[in-house]
């Protein structure tokens, strides 16, 4: 691998808990591809989101910013223009950059930094996905239900393998294009996947990977803990708590199962065009998720709040020739991307940023130097009617939101956060520094001012929008008159090109 500036390979797989991946311990779900790359690479173990829904944890993903620096709330916001993200970086350090698969832009930018995107998105790129804290007790048609639960198990075809399969073969078509035109600029390509994000349904050979005996149920039951006020409220806005059967859990948890595997062998058919096309020794790996999924765990389902397998994610580092396998204990999260991005494709020189970042360069943690042991997090979406905050540091994780009881776990005794310390008033020096931090680091009323401006103005322009027929959703352009066989040259002369490995010319 070259000293300075490797390809980089980003996958991102959505809604996917490190709790569920062989390579985090998980003794039933079957992802070689991520094992392997997990044993030649460096492992994460406490990486987590900053803001456990789609559109703001990648916002915060791409940028190197906290969600409530950016006004990245909820999954209807827009990502300013004037925000850079790794895209606008490395294109500035000479890479070429391309997202195939979805990023959850809102607005008129649907690139964001990207030279090129090589599908749509999955999902609208309009206001209509508001919140609303006005009301927070009113359902709307765009939440979460536990139908996805009830009907969970096997399907032939569904929108997202359709996306699905259309990311992995543009990703590929991606690399070998690069190898057929042997351009050493170096890339980053980004490739996002919908899965194993609900609704809980999956490909028979999928299913049937997994035996009904064999699912594994959730570890913390509902009953066995006392459910925190935004764990009610989530509950009651989308009736987790009614009409689900055991066999009806272990059914969405074997179809998760399946879609993981999924996403995994897409992974390997990632993994095995870079070897074909000669890039697999100079280009960087990494594998993460959004965010995570409760799965069942305390009664909850998805995300939307900051219990582990919500806010967790895995991370993974792949570049055997620079950094040797090892796990990394401390805690870290997205927003430390960009900078550990910028790094590694500058070869370490310094880059003067024209805007603050909020994360830290992971580099020193790849190469066993240590680092920060920090978490901030900020949720503004649904489910609550003022934000919710979490804190991390060393073991310590501290959970708040104006009007309900502090949350205080120390996850190294306690990872399955079962025992709230606030409770029992047991904090050590360092809880109580987490408990202080948190209120002097927001300004709950002004802050809570701004987002309810910003969702009455969407809730506003939504139908109007609508009405007025405006789209921002990203058509990906194809130049048809480019594509395959045209009489732009000889026939000959296409195929030839088009070849790769190019055929061998004859001796003399």
């Amino acid at each position: 691998m070259s000293e300075h500036s490797p390809n980089i390979l980003i996958v991102m797989a959505d809604q996917l808990a490190p709790q569920f991946l062989p390579a985090y311990g998980h003794p039933v779900v079957k992802a070689p591809n991520t094992e392997r790359l997990a044993a030649e690479g460096v492992v994460f173990d406490a990486a987590y989101c900053n803001a456990p829904l789609c559109a703001p944890a990648r916002y915060v993903f791409m940028s190197g910013r906290l969600p409530t620096r950016i006004d990245a709330w909820d999954n209807a916001c827009e990502l300013s223009s004037e925000i850079p993200t790794y895209a606008h970086y490395l294109a500035f350090l000479g890479y070429r950059t391309a997202l195939s698969g979805k990023m959850h832009f809102c607005g008129p930018d649907q690139l964001h930094g990207f030279h090129e995107r090589l599908t749509t998105d999955v999902y609208p790129a309009d206001f209509t996905w508001t919140p609303d804290w006005d009301d927070p007790a009113r359902p709307l048609d765009w939440y979460h239900t536990m139908e996805v639960v009830r009907d969970a198990g096997e399907c032939l075809r569904s929108s997202y393998l359709d996306y699905d399969d259309e990311v992995a073969f543009t990703a590929q078509r991606f690399l070998f294009d690069r190898a057929r035109r042997g351009n050493p600029q170096p890339f980053c390509l980004t490739v996002s996947f919908i899965h194993p994000h609900d609704p809980y349904i999956t490909r028979p050979e999928y299913w049937n990977l997994y035996p009904d005996n064999e699912i594994d149920m959730p570890r913390v039951a509902p009953e066995s803990v006392t459910l925190d006020p935004h764990s009610r409220r989530l509950r009651d806005a989308m009736a987790m708590h009614r009409d689900i059967s055991p066999q009806q859990v272990r059914n969405a948890r074997r179809a998760y199962y399946g879609s993981i595997s999924y996403v995994d062998d897409q992974i390997g058919k990632l993994l095995r065009t870079l070897h074909e096309a000669e890039f697999a020794d100079d280009t960087v790996v990494i594998v993460t998720s959004d965010h995570g999924d409760m799965l069942g765990e305390r009664g909850l389902w998805f995300k939307m709040n900051w219990f582990e397998h919500s806010a967790r994610v895995p991370l993974i580092v792949h570049a055997p020739g620079r950094f040797t396998p090892r796990r990394v204990p401390q805690a870290v999260s997205h927003v430390d991307l960009l900078p550990t991005l910028v790094e590694l494709a500058s070869g370490g020189q310094t880059l003067d940023y024209p805007t603050p970042l909020d994360g830290r360069s992971l580099v020193t943690h790849l190469q066993g130097r240590g680092g920060h042991d920090e978490v901030v997090g900020e949720y503004c979406a649904e489910g609550t009617s003022t934000p919710c905050f979490m804190l991390r540091r060393g073991p310590w994780k501290l959970i708040c939101a104006e009007g309900d009881p502090v949350q205080l776990y120390r996850l190294d005794e306690d990872p399955l956060e079962r025992h709230n310390l606030a409770d029992a008033g047991r904090c050590d020096a360092q809880a109580v520094e987490l408990l202080e931090l948190s209120e002097r680091r927001w300004d709950v009323a002004a802050l809570r001012a701004r987002i309810l401006e910003s969702q009455r103005r969407r809730r506003f322009l939504a139908p109007v929008m609508r009405e007025q027929q405006v789209s921002w959703d990203y058509q990906p352009q194809v130049a048809a008159a480019h594509a395959y066989i045209r009489n732009n040259m000889s026939i000959f002369e296409l195929e030839s090109r088009a070849r790769f490995p190019a055929a061998r010319k004859p001796r003399g």
